[in-house]
């Protein structure tokens, strides 16, 4: 059988090997652009130690770059029988270029090429995920700034309590994904570290320079420690899988509270009728299913981290199998949670509000604390007017002075919307993705 890079002409049961290679092709086929980047920069760096020469470096470089090409455009297979992405690689440059395909591997092991494959991949997600929560921000700020004035009650306990408005809650989600981009900010950081030239995770006697290729992959620093950077699988994936988890946090409670908003016991908002379902049978139904599969998908996201955790948490230093397993469930988050960010954003761009919802007596009492208040501005102590108010509202005498008048920072009258859009800015400017993006395209250029 052919592609391994381990085999030692020794017959392996297809059961144990169907077994232990599992998903892994399948995963691999997402890992395949960067693997090739990796071996761009690792062959350039062998020439530059004198463990290849010139001419054969050039060739190498043309028919990865011809690899590269194919699979940006979705058509690299892995073959049957062909173990991983890595084996994939080498099997079709040595096909093109004979025993000069086999130079590759020189100072590496697939232990440092899924590592650096891994940390390229979520590299490039993560970019891709701050995009849609920059632009679902955006959208939430513009659309808070659009309904500032119209109020909505605001609940404690799921009891009305205090006047709110479509300012606060579109503005209170922008705010939340701000937060949400700083901490995948700070995973981004623990991401963006060169593991290659680890090997299995003890280094290697080749006359390696790490630096080279930690510039060459426009990476911020290298993982400095071989056993640390193979130490770093999992951690990496559970510490980006964290940062997931509150985008997706974020995205499910606007989500549940779109769906209660929008049912005829609440009718707050109405959401756009080509993002809803009817019934089978009744036909007044217009049901917020992509909300409610929105919610669902965020709240299976948010159980990343402790499956993460559960595989590796008691691993001891050095690789084993185990980890292989992490990737079915972390490959597929980013897509499926960028799905949600784009459904969502696309209904919170159109969805529209009630306009008259305080025009309902069941919300009188809601402005209980602003009479409160304003008997208290007028002398009257807080704990007098407190219960001024109480009595009356026991009496059925509490009639509700439904005018507004709230001025202090980050309050319905002082949004704030303008600094936290500038936290968004702000979150996005400091990743420096242009530095990772200008790397790979040196390196294609070569």
């Amino acid at each position: 059988m052919a592609g391994k890079l381990w085999d030692k002409n020794l017959e392996t049961d297809r059961v144990v090997e169907a077994f232990t290679v599992g998903r892994d092709r399948e995963m691999d086929l997402h890992l395949a652009r960067f693997d090739i980047l990796g071996s761009m920069a690792h062959i350039t760096m062998l020439r530059h130690v004198g463990l290849l020469a010139e001419e054969e470096l050039r060739p190498l470089l043309a028919e990865l770059r011809t690899l590269h090409d194919m699979a940006a455009a979705g058509e690299f297979v892995i073959e049957e029988g062909v173990e991983d992405v890595h084996s994939q690689v080498e099997l079709m440059l040595t096909r093109s270029l004979g025993d000069l395909g086999k130079k590759i591997h020189s100072g590496r092991s697939r232990n440092d090429q899924v590592l650096l494959d891994l940390k390229l991949f979520t590299r490039e997600k993560i970019r891709e995920t701050a995009s849609l929560v920059s632009s679902l921000s955006h959208v939430l700020l513009r659309q808070s700034e659009h309904y500032k004035d119209i109020i909505l009650p605001g609940y404690t306990h799921l009891q009305v309590a205090m006047p709110s408005s479509f300012g606060l809650w579109f503005g209170a989600f922008a705010e939340s994904l701000a937060d949400d981009l700083i901490l995948l900010r700070a995973a981004y950081q623990i991401c963006n570290r060169n593991p290659l030239g680890s090997a299995a995770g003890y280094g290697s006697s080749f006359p390696l320079n790490r630096e080279m290729t930690t510039a060459l992959l426009g990476f911020d620093s290298m993982n400095y420690n071989v056993v640390y950077a193979q130490m770093g699988r999992g951690k990496m994936e559970r510490t980006v899988a964290f940062a997931l988890a509150g985008i997706a946090g974020t995205a499910s409670k606007l989500a549940c509270d779109a769906c209660m908003y929008s049912s005829q016991n609440f009718g707050f908002v109405r959401l756009p009728d080509r993002y809803t379902t009817g019934s089978s049978i009744m036909p007044h139904k217009k049901n917020p299913d992509v909300f409610e599969l929105v919610r669902a998908r965020c709240n299976k996201i948010q159980t990343l981290p402790q499956q993460i955790a559960m595989i590796c948490n008691n691993l001891p230093s050095g690789y084993f199998r185990d980890l292989q397993t992490i990737k079915e469930i972390f490959i597929p988050a980013f897509d499926e949670l960028a799905d949600c960010l784009r459904m969502t954003t696309a209904i919170m761009n159109e969805v529209e509000v009630n306009p008259n919802i305080i025009s309902d007596r069941k919300y009188d009492l809601m402005f209980s604390v602003e009479e409160v208040n304003r008997r208290t501005l007028a002398g009257l102590p807080f704990r007098d007017a407190y219960k001024q108010v109480a009595l009356e509202i026991e009496a059925g005498r509490f009639i509700p002075d439904k005018g507004i008048s709230h001025t202090h920072e980050g309050s319905i009258g002082n949004l704030c919307n303008e600094a936290i859009a500038a936290l968004i800015d702000e979150a996005i400017a400091e990743f420096n993705f242009s530095k990772v993006i200008e790397a790979e395209q040196q390196l294609l250029k070569q």
